[in-house]
Order: structure tokens, then C-alpha cells, then sequence
């Protein structure tokens, strides 16, 4: 009889501390699921923070993931075109499926069909939206209203973390935008179209990309546009992922001194970028230093 007792605490007890089971697409959107779920979620990635997020490989231990899971986040807006597959191959058919873009102003959206002549263009706008820190709390939002559906009892727990991770959040903009005002208006390169909403929101201008076109490497000519855009805007510094090639970025370096910075655009994309807040910080410090 005891032991019966016994086995029926431990099920009650399991049964309280049982967690939302959680796969997020990108380590941002998986650090955002710890913030605002914390212990009431067990949360895992696919799209590795040193990884380029438009291109992951599909494979089988990606979909026994999703089978698992309760809830899939994903950035949404065309980034993860390979998500598709592994909701289909995971024949998880209770797994909901989360779009955290349904909420953000969306950027580039464009008023033509694109085809493969213009490049990566995602047909439904410029989906690196997580690079704005008010877009993270839209992000966190979703989070917590997708978590409070999953887990009823466990919704104050849930609204309590975001309101702490907005607050945090709100206070670091206060510093972020202090700090870029030594380099607001000011124009910069980037490698990759990524950085609409970075630079709109921190007051910076493109200069122009390293890349003709989204996912289209740079040609000569277009090489050659670009040391002439440099010299003549006075044009100091090169924003780039760190997890793509900097060998046409390195080319201009040398021609015309323009300083590369390669920065983390996901979290764990370098060691020192642990969290979303870290993930900012780094790169708000590195346009600083090097602009």
C-alpha cells in the first residue's frame, strides 16, 4: 500500500514540474522561449547561432525534435523555407506550429513577384526583424500568449518574465540608443540585406551591399562600384555576419583601408554572445569602435 502511495506523490509530482516541451528555429528565438518560460519549458534549436538560418540541412534527429515538441517557434516570413519538411517529416500532428512575424511591420515587402533573378528576396518582406530590440518584445509577447495557451495554470508565471524581460529590454535601449548617437547618420556597408530594421531603428544609412543582390556573390564590377561608393562617402566600415565568407569584404579592405567587422547575429554565434541583450550589446559596441 505504501508503495502504491509512493508511486502516485511521484506521478502528482511529475505531473506539476511537466514542462512545455519547445524547438526553437533560431538560438534568438530559443534564448527568447528561456526568458520568458524558464523552468515551466524544456526548449531545444535547429539553426545554430554560428549558422546561416536560410539554409540549414534537413535531417532526421531535426524531425524526431519536432515529433517531441509541443510548440514550434519559427522566425517565419520565408527565412526558414526548410521548416516545412521537418514539420512534415516529424508526423507530430498535435505540434502547433508558431509564426513569431505575425505581429512585426514588416520592411521590404515587395510590390513585384519575385524569381531568382533578384536574389534571396523574400516574397513576404525582410524577415531579419529580430535585429530591432522592440521587435524582440513583439517576439516575447507571442512567446508568452503561445506558452499561457499551452499551460493555463502557469500564465502569471509567464506574464511575470515578460514583463521583467521587457523591463530589461527598455532600460538596455535607453543605453543602445545613447551610445549609437556617436555614429547616428552616419553610412556603413553590409554583406547581407539584414540590417533594415537595425539601422532604422539605431539611425544608421546604407551605403550600399557587399552583395549585388540577396545571396548573389559580388562580381568584379560590382567590386569596383563599391571602392568608388567608399572613397567617395567616406565610408569607414563593413558590417557582416560572421558566418559568411569575408573574402570580398577583406578585397575592399585592402584597396581602400574600410575596417570589416563580422558580428553575431544569433545568440551563441560567438562565445561572448549568450543571450538576445548580449547579442546587442556586441554588436552596437563593434559599430562604435570601428565607424
Amino acid at each position: 500500500m505504501k508503495k502504491i502511495i509512493l508511486i502516485l506523490l511521484i506521478a502528482i509530482a511529475s505531473s506539476n514540474y511537466a514542462n512545455i516541451k519547445v524547438v526553437a528555429s533560431t538560438t534568438v528565438i530559443y534564448d527568447l522561449v528561456k526568458e520568458i518560460g524558464k523552468d515551466k519549458v524544456s526548449v531545444d534549436f535547429i539553426a545554430r547561432g554560428d549558422q546561416d538560418p536560410h539554409f540549414v540541412e534537413v535531417l532526421p534527429s531535426y524531425m524526431l525534435k519536432l515529433r517531441n515538441a509541443d510548440i514550434f517557434f519559427r522566425i517565419g516570413m520565408g527565412l526558414e523555407m526548410w521548416s516545412g519538411q521537418l514539420i512534415d517529416g516529424s508526423r507530430n500532428s498535435s505540434l502547433k506550429v508558431i509564426d513569431l512575424s505575425t505581429d512585426i511591420d514588416k520592411k521590404e515587402v515587395p510590390n513585384y513577384k519575385p524569381d531568382a533573378s533578384y536574389g534571396d528576396v523574400h516574397p513576404f518582406g525582410n524577415p531579419h526583424y529580430w535585429l530591432d530590440p522592440e521587435n524582440a518584445k513583439v517576439m516575447a509577447k507571442e512567446i508568452y500568449e503561445a506558452l499561457a495557451s499551452e499551460s493555463h495554470q502557469d500564465e502569471a508565471y509567464f506574464k511575470k518574465n515578460l514583463d521583467e524581460f521587457n523591463s530589461r529590454v527598455d532600460t538596455k535601449m535607453q543605453e543602445w540608443t545613447n551610445s549609437m548617437q556617436k555614429v547616428k547618420g552616419k553610412s556603413l556597408l553590409f554583406f547581407h540585406a539584414s540590417w533594415v530594421y537595425f539601422a532604422e531603428r539605431f539611425g544608421l544609412k546604407t551605403a550600399g551591399f557587399v552583395e549585388p543582390k540577396p545571396g548573389i556573390a559580388p562580381s568584379p564590377s560590382h567590386n569596383a562600384e563599391l571602392v568608388q561608393i567608399i572613397k567617395s562617402k567616406n565610408i569607414k566600415t563593413i558590417v557582416m555576419e560572421n558566418f559568411y565568407s569575408d573574402s570580398a569584404p577583406n578585397q575592399l579592405s585592402q584597396l581602400t583601408g574600410v575596417k570589416v567587422v563580422k558580428v553575431a547575429t544569433a545568440v551563441y554565434g560567438l562565445k561572448s554572445v549568450n543571450s538576445y541583450i548580449d547579442m546587442i550589446d556586441y554588436i552596437v559596441n563593434q559599430i562604435i569602435q570601428n565607424s
